[in-house]
């Protein structure tokens, strides 16, 4: 059977990555992304992705993405729950309330919105799979980036529900949670860093990478061999589960 997959957030970063795995796999692929020129983009270039644009967290553009998906796709084997931005960085005392509520609103309410959606075509699947990309600041406190981390914590709350009522309809729901991802925004991330430090930026990598165990970033690739497995035939009885996938990290920072 060649699995239908909806990937939201899919025109870049873990998502991309996620999408050019499933269809390495032989797989359908749809993207959900507010990147209008990344979608065309990855859409004209891979035969085997179709996509739609648009903010997961407004009801009017989920109308439009579950059209393009039955057009497309027919229907629905996997949803890959990518979609979240990260908020501001600020103390829980003078965190801005309207980025706050931008947050749960993404992060929470538009993947709730979707997953809904979603499982009507899931349940006619057969064998249906809800992946929910949470965070290392999904199993950790994050200071300063207090959304971001509470958001997080409640998507393993959201899957865990999804596993106890969807299991007997045969859908899986894992989350899976990647640390530091290797690639041009963490680097970017360092030299912020030692700007204000006063540190090189291989001095900030070394500070970053002294939490884990397995001293190196992680690469999405990777993040994208575990969503395939975990949506594919030997993981159907693995379900209401949380996967670190994060260098043994002893910490968000």
């Amino acid at each position: 059977m060649t699995q239908r997959v909806l990937i939201t957030a899919g025109a870049g970063g873990i998502g991309l990555a996620i999408a050019k795995a499933f269809v390495a796999n032989g797989a359908r692929v749809h993207i959900a992304d507010v990147n209008a020129e990344a979608v065309q983009q990855i859409t004209q270039s891979n035969p085997g992705i179709t996509g739609s644009v648009g903010d997961i967290s407004k009801a009017a553009d989920l109308d439009t993405l579950f059209n393009d998906v039955q057009a497309q796709l027919g229907g629905l084997d996997v949803l890959v729950n990518n979609a979240g931005i990260a908020g501001a960085t600020a103390p829980v005392a003078d965190y801005p309330m309207d980025t706050w509520n931008a947050v749960v609103g993404i992060n929470l309410t538009g993947t709730f919105m979707v997953t809904q959606r979603a499982i009507p075509l899931l349940k006619a699947s057969g064998a249906g799979s809800i992946l929910v990309m949470s965070s290392l600041a999904g199993r950790f406190g994050y200071a300063n980036r207090v959304a971001y981390s509470t958001t997080k914590w409640g998507l393993v709350g959201f899957t865990k529900t999804l596993s106890l009522e969807l299991g007997p309809l045969g859908i899986t729901a894992n989350s899976i949670h990647p640390g530091a991802v290797d690639g041009p925004r963490i680097q970017s991330v360092f030299e912020g860093r030692a700007k204000v430090s006063g540190r090189t930026v291989q001095e900030e990598t070394d500070l970053a990478l002294a939490n884990q165990s397995v001293k190196q970033f992680i690469n999405p690739a990777d993040i994208a061999a575990l969503a395939v497995f975990l949506a594919g035939p030997h993981a159907r009885t693995i379900s209401g589960q949380m996967f670190p996938i994060d260098g043994d990290s002893k910490a968000a920072s």
